[in-house]
């Protein structure tokens, strides 16, 4: 099985989320970083990866991407803090 991620990338002021899914986490952030990963991340400068969770089937990657997107910012942002509380850039 190939491993998997759902991940959560903001901007510098920390005051937009963005949550997506992917099989290579380096690869995709990188393409955020250039301006390429997607129309809505270039238009709001999301660039800082804040947190990030590994699956190893693609599809619960996607259930769980699906679900965080529904959630309200601050669920968001409760969820980020268990792991980053101080909302730090994670290097990978």
């Amino acid at each position: 099985m190939k491993t998997s991620y759902t991940y959560i990338i903001t901007n510098k002021y920390r005051t937009t989320f963005y949550v997506g899914v992917t099989a290579d986490l380096n690869k995709r952030i990188t393409e955020h970083q250039n301006g390429t990963g997607s129309v809505f991340t270039k238009k709001y400068n999301l660039k800082d990866l804040i947190y990030y969770e590994i699956f190893t089937d693609i599809n619960q990657a996607i259930l769980r991407e699906k679900q965080i997107k529904n959630w309200k910012k601050g669920w968001k942002l409760n969820l980020i803090k268990e792991q980053n509380p101080t909302l730090k850039t994670l290097i990978m």
